[in-house]
């Protein structure tokens, strides 16, 4: 069932479409080689992205950087450095730029500032087929590490997306929230809640449950997200108890497809020895290492 699902996210099953007019933005800023191939200037995409001060937008590329890693791609293609002549004055000065690939682009956006509305239609524009599939071809090739990271993230992407619907269908307060979250949970973990959950893993009240979750469990918790989702927008769900109740039934209808393949139960795998910010700390530091020995452009 996991791989089944992966390769279903991958392939942009769940994605929602943008209209043309939303990400002409986007395009507009496209450059084309004059062997065919496409790149887009990071610091022109750092200004429709919103971000004014590059010092911000760097660390946002750094992070990018990491995915990129992890995905099995050469981050040295997606990113190839580059500079860029600006007028200081009467004088002109030359400033460091990236070449991005579309895919870096994508990465770039799936971490940037989810508060930005730019920021949403960048991540739809860039989630093109063609990278959701070479991240199935590739996700098995993947250490767990790496494999929790990618799953992470995308459910980083999915959730924000899972909650701007569930408002839209009803969900307001805060207390509806946690309700209708705890629901999906619920339905995954066999009547287990978000409290029971952290207990059973040992866990602070502070520490997020996704950060402590191996792959196979991230991707039940993934295709729990995107199914509700897809439900709740579909079937034009109103009102924060109807959309309570779907979350609960998806989380029990995942469930149910694993107890269906005599999978292990989510509330029953291991508790990874690392969380994610650890692994985090650790991509970040060996693209530091490669750094130094001048094999990757990398800033503080």
């Amino acid at each position: 069932m996991y791989k089944i699902v992966t390769i279903e996210i991958a392939r942009g099953k769940f994605m929602p479409n943008l209209k043309a007019k939303e990400y002409k933005k986007f395009e507009d800023i496209k450059h084309i080689r004059k062997d065919g191939s496409e790149y887009w200037s990071a610091r022109e995409l750092s200004a429709v992205l919103d971000y004014y001060q590059w010092r911000n937008f760097q660390k946002v590329i750094d992070k990018a950087m990491i995915a990129c890693e992890n995905s099995g791609h050469e981050v040295t293609y997606d990113f190839a450095e580059a500079s860029k002549i600006v007028e200081a004055g009467a004088t002109s000065k030359s400033i460091k730029d990236y070449e991005l690939t579309r895919y870096a682009c994508y990465l770039i956006v799936q971490n940037g500032d989810p508060r930005k509305e730019v920021i949403a239609l960048g991540q739809t524009y860039f989630a093109i087929q063609t990278y959701r599939q070479e991240l199935a071809d590739h996700f098995n090739q993947l250490d767990e590490d790496r494999r929790r990271l990618v799953v992470r993230g995308d459910i980083k992407q999915w959730n924000q997306i899972l909650v701007e619907t569930a408002h839209d269908a009803g969900v307001i307060t805060n207390e509806e929230f946690a309700i209708f979250q705890n629901a999906g949970y619920m339905g995954l973990y066999g009547g287990l809640d978000v409290e029971d959950i952290h207990s059973r893993k040992g866990l602070a009240a502070r520490q997020k449950i996704l950060d402590y979750m191996g792959s196979t469990e991230l991707i039940a918790n993934l295709f729990r997200i995107s199914q509700t989702e897809e439900k709740l927008r579909k079937d034009k769900v109103e009102g924060a108890y109807a959309a309570t109740k779907v979350h609960y039934s998806v989380g029990k209808e995942v469930r149910g497809a694993i107890e269906k393949i005599g999978g292990t139960m989510p509330e029953d795998l291991p508790v990874p020895e690392k969380n994610i910010q650890q692994i985090e700390k650790e991509q970040m530091k060996r693209l530091k290492d490669k750094a130094k020995q001048g094999k990757l452009m990398l800033d503080e």
